[in-house]
């Protein structure tokens, strides 16, 4: 898919491409999974204007609840991320992300793709942006039938995945911008609560090819506090 990258003024759907393909593909972890992307694939979508710098509004505003699972994210460079999780967003998104939380799947996983003006992504734990859990997830978002209001704007949390709509995986991206042309393509299901600055961090490092830094910062520990609520393990399309 072909995204439009700010700084470079690339094609928005093109860097989300490269971005998403690695995460929904269904690759085991530390396996690569053998789908692959570049400039010149995706289909021809394209975003007419770039992201522009703004603050996230509240997520919360739209769900109906006001209590959400916690995750924590502790970075390599002990720094910390925390989130809240939109269950009435995309629940079955939200179960596959704490799923694999439970499984330490994310323990020692890199940002493996950063750009600024635009998103980090991670979760792939190849660290090449082709892999994933071995499994995929079907994709919650208004374009593939399923209703999802929550905006991609600065801090928003939100599932990668390649040109078919239904291959969800582990990999996610944050938004350190907003970008509307990623609402209602993508599965937003989360929200950066603190941590921001460390999220800026990661975005500004220097990157070599395919926008993957030089020296990544990893997730040394992931966690998530259900604050009493429970999860069901997700409905998988493969």
């Amino acid at each position: 898919m072909l995204l439009k990258n700010k700084r470079f003024g690339m094609m928005l759907l093109l860097t989300l491409a490269l971005v998403l393909v690695a995460a929904g593909c269904g690759g085991t972890k530390g396996t690569n999974n053998g789908t692959t992307t570049g400039s010149d694939g995706g289909n021809a979508a394209t975003a007419t204007n770039p992201p522009t710098e703004a603050p996230a509004e509240d997520g919360p505003a739209l769900l109906g609840s006001d209590k959400h699972p916690v995750v924590t994210i502790q970075l390599s460079n002990d720094k910390i991320i925390k989130l809240e999780l939109y269950p009435e967003v995309a629940p079955n998104s939200v179960n596959n992300f704490i799923s694999l939380i439970n499984k330490s799947f994310y323990d020692g996983v890199i940002f493996h793709r950063v750009i600024p003006g635009f998103m980090i992504q991670g979760g792939d734990p190849d660290g090449t942006g082709m892999g994933g859990p071995g499994y995929s997830i079907p994709g919650e978002f208004n374009s593939n039938g399923f209703e999802n209001k929550l905006k991609h704007t600065r801090g928003i949390l939100s599932m990668a995945r390649t040109q078919d709509p239904d291959t969800g995986g582990s990999q996610f991206f944050i938004m350190v911008a907003d970008a509307p042309s990623l609402d209602n393509e993508y599965a937003a299901f989360g929200k950066v609560t603190e941590g921001m600055e460390a999220v800026d961090e990661i975005v500004n490092q220097t990157t070599g090819a395919n926008d993957k830094p030089e020296s990544p910062i990893s997730m040394k520990k992931v966690t998530v506090d259900m604050l009493g609520m429970t999860f069901e393990e997700p409905k998988k399309t493969e």
